[in-house]
């Protein structure tokens, strides 16, 4: 049985045009215990959200690998890295990324639903009663505020009871208040649940609240 989560082991990430190849990331190597949380820090354009990326399966390394779990994503195809993450793993992004036409309780339920889940409207009831939106279940994201829609998005994220979380600049479009709150949130639900937590983040603030800090700078990890 794996101590870690996840493995991110020996990963590289080029890409090549008519100027030329740019090396995005070298050799990162680092592995992620069970309910760490971990912010991964550093200047814009440093490869932050292309390493959540890969560590998602969302991308492929150049070389390199990353375990979820055990499983190597890379030696999967396409459709059973899409369903180990359906398993595994959730996801809240600086966009929220939520379905416009979709009610706030049926952004929640769809997750579950395309696990077979019986219960997926009481399910997405209950979580998004436990992010202070049970009065707005029926809400379509155009009349959310962006706090609302992020909530949204954290009880989408939560509601599956991933292993891990993947949070790319979560409060990158809020407000500090609401950004706190937010975060507040998500902590809050990271312990309550036992998840596994990793977020790109630029905010010093948030990235201090977390166990542990990982720094990419050209294209190396330390920490």
């Amino acid at each position: 049985m794996s101590v870690s989560i996840i493995s991110v082991e020996h990963v590289y990430k080029s890409v090549t045009d008519s100027t030329g190849t740019l090396d995005i990331l070298r050799d990162i190597d680092f592995q992620v215990p069970p309910r760490q949380a971990v912010a991964i820090v550093g200047a814009s354009g440093s490869g932050k959200s292309t390493l959540l990326s890969i560590m998602a399966g969302l991308d492929t390394p150049t070389r390199g690998t990353v375990m979820l779990d055990g499983q190597d994503l890379f030696a999967l195809d396409e459709d059973a890295r899409a369903a180990l993450r359906a398993q595994k793993v959730g996801f809240v992004f600086q966009s929220f990324q939520l379905l416009g036409h979709l009610s706030a309780l049926e952004n929640v339920m769809l997750p579950l639903e395309l696990a077979g889940r019986k219960d997926a409207r009481k399910a997405a009831t209950e979580m998004l009663g436990r992010v202070g939106l049970g009065q707005r279940l029926g809400h379509y994201p155009k009349v959310l505020s962006g706090g609302e829609q992020q909530r949204v998005a954290l009880a989408r994220a939560f509601v599956v009871q991933p292993a891990v979380l993947l949070a790319d600049e979560p409060t990158g479009s809020l407000d500090y208040a609401t950004g706190e709150t937010v975060m507040e949130l998500m902590f809050t639900l990271n312990r309550e649940q036992g998840t596994t937590l990793v977020l790109v983040t630029h905010d010093t603030g948030i990235a201090q609240r977390c166990e542990r800090r990982i720094t990419i700078e050209a294209g190396r990890a330390s920490g």
